[in-house]
Formats: C-alpha cells, structure tokens, sequence
C-alpha cells in the first residue's frame, strides 16, 4: 500500500510539472525544462522557464503535499524568534533541575561550577518537550529554508508556487512568490509574484543551465549515453 502511495504522489508531481510547462510555454516562455540546477546556489528547481520579449526568468516548484510544502516554507526571522524563546525556557528549566536535584551533577571537571548534568535521567517531560522542539527549530532552520533562499540569491525574476486545488491556502505561500493552482487540467494564477531584478548574465547562466537540463531529458529520450558521447568524440 505504502509503496502504490508513493507513486501514486509522483505521478501527481509529475502531472504538476507538465502543468507548469504548458502555463509558461502559454505566457510566452519559449524555452522549458524540468529538474534544472540554479547558478550560485545548492538548489534544483522542479521547472524553470525563460521568455525573449520582455526579458524574464521564473522557477517553479511542484508541491503535491503539505508536508513537502512545509519542508521548504520555513521563515527564518520568524523560527530564529522562536528558537530563542525555546532557548531561554531551556536554560530557565536546567536552572531550576540543578537546584532541585542536585544528583544529576556528574564530577567531570576540576571546578564544580563546570560539572555537566544528566539532565535527561530524570525523565522530566516539560526539559524533554523543550529538547524536542529545539532540535525541530534547529533542522527547520538549516534544511527548511529553500523558498526563501532562492529570493535571496536571486536565482530569477518571478517566482511560482504550483499547488494542487485541495492544498491551497493563501497564509502559506511564501512572500514574494506567485501562486499557481491547479484548476482540471490547467493552472489558474491566484496570487501574482513580486518582480526582482536580475542581471542580464543571471538569466543567460539560467538559460545554459535550461539548455543543459534539456539535452539530458534528449539524451535519455533518445537512449544516448556518456560512453556514446565520448566514443564519438575519439571520432571513426
């Protein structure tokens, strides 16, 4: 069962990919591709589109699942906020765990003040619950951050979140990225993107990498491997 699931949420971020292409190929983005890796930055983009006239770049990413949503939707200022109140409680508790139980200490330095404690053998729920969320806040912030680093290193000009119609709710598009929901059997635009400005040379590397993705979907169409490659370059 769990195996036909994840096909299943594969073919449906497929289905979201080809929408997406059709949409942009629509709005006059002449050149497509699909699993594309950006310039400057340790991302792929699940489509990426470049238009001639007027000049302009878009990614798109394909999210079929709350929780795939959520995995790259974490804001930073705002966990940052609240990894520091957590943090405090935490400091706050073990205060409190050194006083009323002064058995946790463990002898391991030459000065006391510097002794750790076991603060985890007393089971206590409150200092677990706090250990929880710190490390949740911590991964959220270093691995869930992908939206909002694609607008700062401003890897194209407009960016699109492509959602099936059941996962869309407006609170959890990431600011500054333009909303594309799926609508039968193409994308409606319900919240438009912000414009950000790129250089001239970020959109031709945008376009090579376009260009490239593009020859290896080819390659793979067509069955044309790299040892085929290179026996043709050592030529007859």
């Amino acid at each position: 069962m769990e195996r036909i699931k994840r096909k299943a949420e594969t073919e449906a971020h497929g289905r979201l990919k080809r929408l997406a292409l059709l949409w942009a190929q629509a709005h006059g983005y002449s050149a497509c591709a699909v699993e594309v890796s950006l310039p400057q930055c340790p991302y792929r983009a699940d489509a990426v589109a470049y238009r001639v006239r007027p000049a302009a770049t878009a990614i798109f990413e394909c999210k079929q699942a709350r929780p795939d949503l959520r995995r790259d939707n974490c804001c930073s200022s705002e966990t940052n906020e609240r990894l520091e109140t957590v943090h405090r409680r935490r400091l706050t508790l073990e205060k409190h765990l050194r006083i009323h139980y002064p058995s946790l200490r463990i002898a391991d330095s030459l000065f006391p003040e510097f002794d750790s404690h076991d603060f985890g053998a007393i089971g206590h729920r409150s200092y677990a619950r706090v250990l929880r969320e710190l490390n949740s806040l911590q991964n959220r912030l270093y691995d869930c951050t992908k939206f909002e680093k694609l607008l700062r290193y401003r890897c194209a000009n407009l960016f699109f979140l492509v959602l099936p119609h059941e996962l869309y709710r407006d609170q959890d598009v990431p600011v500054g990225w333009g909303a594309l929901v799926e609508s039968g059997d193409l994308l409606s635009l319900l919240r438009k993107p912000t414009w950000h400005e790129i250089t001239p040379d970020r959109r031709l590397q945008l376009l090579q990498r376009i260009a490239a993705a593009g020859t290896r979907a080819l390659n793979r169409q067509l069955e044309i491997t790299f040892e085929d490659v290179m026996l043709a370059r050592r030529g007859p």
